[in-house]
């Protein structure tokens, strides 16, 4: 079972394992990529060395003080350069699903604090290692089903292409987080649980394409591969930087249970290390970062956001994971956030994205509860449907 993968290590928790014995639970599994919500150099420290990938981020709190150049300069001197080349930071996150909080400051503030980022990263010569991307939320799309038509909101379709075009000049992924469970959660007696995970099912065929889809995942990706040639960009890098399954949650939340999350990551890392595409993009190699690495007890929301994790803060499994058991018992209980480098006046801390503390809700988005669960359930086929019941 053990694949090269991402994996997402969220900090906001009082009771994780130290970051030095981290490592091999994450070698454990096999992951070769990790995701940070912020730039933490205890966590940077303690993978130099190992060959792991980094992704760090920057919170969207920071995006204004990002279009200063000295100060996005600083920052990266500060929590990229100085850990290079020891540790494999290869990407830098600016901002987390910024366009669906509906807020014209920080949608505004955002491709600026890309460009000033990347600039930094020419200046400093590192350009040619490390990009500058962004994460959105799967709502940024108007229409998902089925996967041929996909669509990104026409309120968005402007802000969009110019992120896109961004990627393409200098060479970065398109990054999207998607998460099937929530359509099952929504609707569990019309969304058929062994299509979201990854289970033999007949599946559903796309009428316009004629592609088969026997997962929701797939049925996802392939809608963001859409939207993006219905903007004239059919050759754009996608990576699926967070998606997972709960094992636990409230009375409401159905699905979330260990078996389950067992099938959906278990089945998940398989097809990674199998490097199967998606039906429309059946050669090019899977991109994902499963969330998460740990639960996480102080997140705030429903039980199941703090039910993510392949491990437990002691590093025992979850739920079997087909690996070997590591002991990671030693805690650190200082984390309660993921926070990195200590603040000074003018330069912005490596500090976890307030978009990252609650994945189980597109907080602000302009669309209504009814049309965001429709984003989730129209993989699946149901447009039709719920096109009648709620007039959309």
């Amino acid at each position: 079972m053990v694949a090269p993968l991402g994996i997402n290590y969220g900090q906001i928790a009082n009771n994780l394992p130290l970051p030095e014995n981290v490592v091999p639970l994450v070698k454990s599994i096999g992951a070769t990529r990790i995701k940070l919500y912020d730039a933490d150099p205890h966590v940077l420290k303690a993978f130099a060395n190992t060959g792991v990938e980094f992704i760090v981020s920057l919170g969207n709190e920071y995006l204004s003080k990002m279009k200063d150049p000295s100060k996005a300069q600083s920052w990266v001197k500060t929590n990229v350069q100085a850990y290079l080349p020891a540790t494999k930071i290869t990407c830098i996150a600016v901002g987390n699903e910024v366009l669906t909080f509906n807020d014209t400051i920080l949608t505004d503030n955002l491709l600026p604090a890309m460009q000033s980022v990347h600039t930094a990263l020419v200046n400093l010569k590192l350009d040619k290692q490390v990009t500058v991307t962004t994460a959105h939320s799967l709502a940024i799309l108007q229409t998902s089903y089925p996967p041929s038509a996909g669509a990104f909101r026409r309120d968005l379709v402007n802000c969009v292409t110019q992120i896109v075009d961004f990627h393409c000049k200098t060479g970065s992924p398109f990054l999207i987080n998607a998460y099937p469970y929530f359509a099952y959660k929504g609707n569990p007696k019309q969304v058929s649980l062994d299509f979201v995970l990854f289970q033999p099912n007949s599946g559903i065929v796309d009428p316009e394409s004629n592609l088969h889809y026997d997962n929701m995942l797939f049925a996802q990706i392939d809608a963001v591969h859409s939207a993006l040639a219905s903007i004239g960009y059919k050759n754009v890098c996608v990576q699926i930087s967070e998606t997972g399954w709960p094992s636990k949650g409230d009375a409401d939340e159905a699905g979330a249970t260990p078996e389950n999350a067992r099938k959906y990551n278990c089945n998940l890392m398989k097809l990674i290390g199998q490097k199967k595409g998606t039906p429309m993009r059946p050669n090019s190699d899977l991109n994902i970062y499963v969330f998460a690495l740990f639960n996480e007890n102080l997140k705030p929301g429903p039980s199941s956001e703090r039910n993510y994790g392949l491990f437990k803060p002691d590093g025992s499994q979850a739920y079997p994971l087909g690996v070997p058991a590591i002991n990671a018992v030693s805690t650190n209980s200082s984390n309660s956030g993921g926070s990195g480098s200590t603040p000074s006046a003018s330069v912005p801390p490596a500090s976890s994205s307030s978009g990252y503390l609650a994945i189980t809700s597109d907080s602000g988005t302009s669309l209504s509860p009814c049309k965001t669960l429709l984003l989730y359930f129209v993989s699946f086929g149901l447009w039709k449907k719920l096109d009648n019941y709620y007039h959309l």
